[in-house]
């Protein structure tokens, strides 16, 4: 196969994001290296579980969202050598590349929960975090009405953080419209500390949880599935990793993320990081050891939350700093580690939670205050932000 300028692997929102930047600022030899047919909004996922969106407004056909006069390739990566600057592919060829930007995203690990894997979708079991099975989240919330609904997060780096809570006050808030949230118990299993690394957002969702009754077991995780039992074991970090199991009626799992196997098994990879992920500076987004490779959203080292407004941020530095390297400069353009987490607090509002590397709220609707839930904000996750998502910023202008 013919070797290429630069070679971007990966066709989700950082991959055509880039591509289409990179093609506007005159590019001509880009190539992107994915096998998918279909392309999806993911943050929509979430709404689908809630039953906010129907799910087939996320998928659009992969054709529909490559940028024109882009290569398309359509295989999979499974092995990059820096060295000799080449991709291997899934059919045994390769492509060779003068740079290379790695945004090939975050592997779900469901495997890592015991028992979880042949649990899904079925008997009350499911996860926002695939397309096949958001529809079932929402079957299960809309069909109980008495019992036990619990709802987990892992430990570790994974996309969209506030998904595995948005869902839990999505269903809560249902159930206290139809009459029965009086009814159900509801758990929601979170490893961190706190519910969010951000103070002032998490007074707020603070809030929340007191206001829908939600018990909140931190510092804990899933560790396994018992669906004939129908209950799940929990290790609690801070009582020494000490387990007890919890029943369910409803379970919404979100599983363990990592870098895909084949790049933690590559150079890029920072050896320092058992997940794997691609070895970058956290401003320039440029490889810490090979300065023709850049990398940018779920399987890049930085440390922000994995969302894809973060992606929306890290586009445009890696457009301009990968054309800066290519003509002998330094890299000028710097990521601030801006995130954004919109989370849904209620069926009808939302809290637009916006953060960077310093985790202090960095607001960007100037005149707005949003430290807090708003329902214009929900307004803005559910209708404003795909239509940014299709018609701007996988076009290369947002």
């Amino acid at each position: 196969m013919p070797g290429h300028r630069i070679v971007i692997v990966g066709g989700g929102s950082a991959g055509i994001s880039v591509a289409a930047r990179l093609r506007r600022a005159g590019e001509r030899d880009v190539a992107v290296v994915d096998p998918a047919v279909t392309h999806y909004y993911q943050p929509l996922w979430t709404l689908v579980g809630g039953g906010r969106a129907p799910v087939e407004q996320s998928a659009r056909p992969q054709a529909s969202v490559m940028p024109q006069g882009v290569t398309w390739i359509r295989k999979g990566a499974v092995s990059v050598d820096p060295d000799a600057r080449s991709v291997e592919l899934d059919d045994g060829s390769s492509v060779e590349y003068e740079y290379l930007v790695m945004c090939p995203g975050i592997q779900l690990d469901w495997a890592k929960v015991t028992g979880l894997s042949d649990a899904l979708g079925r008997d009350g079991v499911s996860s926002n975090y695939e397309y096949q099975l958001a529809p079932a989240t929402w079957k299960f919330i809309r069909e109980l009405r008495k019992g036990t609904a619990v709802f987990t997060m892992p430990g570790g780096p994974i996309k969209c953080a506030g998904a595995p809570q948005k869902i839990a006050y999505l269903a809560a808030d249902h159930w206290r419209e139809q009459g029965v949230l009086r009814d159900i118990d509801v758990h929601l299993v979170l490893p961190t500390p706190g519910m969010f690394g951000v103070p002032e957002f998490a007074k707020v969702l603070e809030g929340v949880v007191a206001r829908y009754g939600i018990q909140v077991h931190f510092q804990s995780e899933m560790t396994s599935v018992n669906a004939g039992a129908k209950e799940i074991t929990v290790v609690d970090h801070a009582a020494g990793d000490t387990t007890s199991t919890l029943s369910y009626d409803v379970l919404h799992a979100v599983p363990p993320q990592s870098a895909p196997d084949w790049v933690k098994k590559s150079a890029l990879a920072d050896p320092n990081n058992p997940a794997g992920y691609v070895e970058i500076d956290k401003h320039t987004l440029q490889h810490t050891r090979y300065p023709d490779v850049f990398a940018l959203g779920d399987a890049g080292s930085s440390p922000n939350s994995k969302t894809g407004a973060a992606i929306r941020k890290q586009a445009p530095v890696v457009a301009r700093n990968l054309r800066d390297v290519m003509a002998g400069r330094t890299p000028s353009a710097s990521y601030g580690g801006y995130a954004s987490c919109p989370l849904t607090t209620s069926r009808h509002h939302m809290l637009l939670a916006e953060f960077d590397y310093t985790m202090t709220p960095t607001p960007s609707i100037p005149g707005i205050d949003t430290i807090k839930e708003r329902r214009d904000m929900w307004l803005l996750k559910r209708y404003g932000l795909p239509a940014m998502y299709w018609n701007a910023m996988l076009r290369g202008l947002a």
